[in-house]
């Protein structure tokens, strides 16, 4: 069972990987510093609780860390208590979910591994926005997308601004970087049987729902919010699809746009 310990030093070094969540150059969720995963809010800290990412542990006032009494029961960390003042002055600002929790990150799946046991997967190509990264996992788990692959120029899906606004669900969905060289590394994808369908607002590409996606193996390949998949990823799906908007909207959010594209192709979850 965690350990609930008193803390009044917002300068107590037992609290010391909370420290400055404002300042970018000592972010402990940085993958080139400590490279620690941050949940706030009592469900995000159940999800970390309940995923393979390792614990270290959690910093709370009183009410939040007595919500997750039952979480804690099975949980040999140590759990800061401390009040709203404390807390505030050691991560740098107001934290209205009132509980953190921090982990150390967990070994990655290979590519190839992910992509041969995958029946839909999510392929992103300089998705680098926090917020859109977020959502977007949080849809991908909604909808039964079984991991999503990094290609260059994302950002890291751990950020703990990622972490929060998919609602811990980054926590669930496997996610690796694509290896080598792009975009010669969809091959992997073919090589594991899965059709690479790259998703774009041009009037050429078949519409989702005609294209006989449902129920396949696919990897939905989707860019960044305004220049879109690049023209050598386009070049290398083996198939363009688009969403059919209204006259004079020429895009959506990719977070919108993905969920659209996995409730087309991915089967049913419940």
């Amino acid at each position: 069972m965690a350990i609930i310990t008193p803390v009044r030093d917002p300068g107590d070094p037992r609290i010391d990987d909370y420290r400055d969540l404002t300042n970018a150059d000592r972010r402990p969720d940085r993958p080139g510093g400590r490279g620690l995963v941050i949940a706030e809010g009592v469900v995000v800290v159940r999800r970390l609780i309940d995923s393979p990412y390792p614990v270290r542990s959690l910093l709370g006032v009183p009410r939040r860390l007595a919500e997750l009494a039952d979480d804690l029961a099975g949980l040999d960390v140590p759990a800061y208590e401390v009040d709203a003042d404390t807390m505030a002055t050691a991560v740098g600002f107001h934290l209205n979910r009132g509980v953190l929790a921090v982990a150390d990150r967990a070994p990655v799946p290979e590519a190839a591994e992910l992509a041969r046991s995958a029946k839909v997967l999510a392929v992103l190509e300089g998705v680098n926005d926090h917020e859109n990264l977020g959502s977007l996992f949080r849809n991908a788990a909604a909808l039964g997308v079984d991991g999503v692959l990094l290609g260059p120029r994302c950002a890291d899906p751990l950020y703990r601004r990622s972490v929060r606004v998919s609602m811990g669900h980054v926590l669930r969905v496997p996610f690796v970087p694509l290896p080598g060289g792009w975009p010669g590394s969809l091959d992997v994808l073919r090589a594991a049987g899965l059709q690479v369908a790259a998703l774009t607002p041009a009037a050429d590409a078949e519409p989702i729902a005609a294209a006989g996606l449902a129920g396949e193996r696919v990897a939905l390949l989707l860019g960044a919010e305004g220049p879109g998949l690049s023209p050598e990823a386009l070049a290398a799906a083996d198939r363009r699809v688009r969403i059919p908007m209204a006259s004079g909207v020429d895009s959506l959010n990719v977070a919108t746009a993905a969920a659209i594209a996995f409730h087309a192709v991915a089967a049913p979850v419940g």
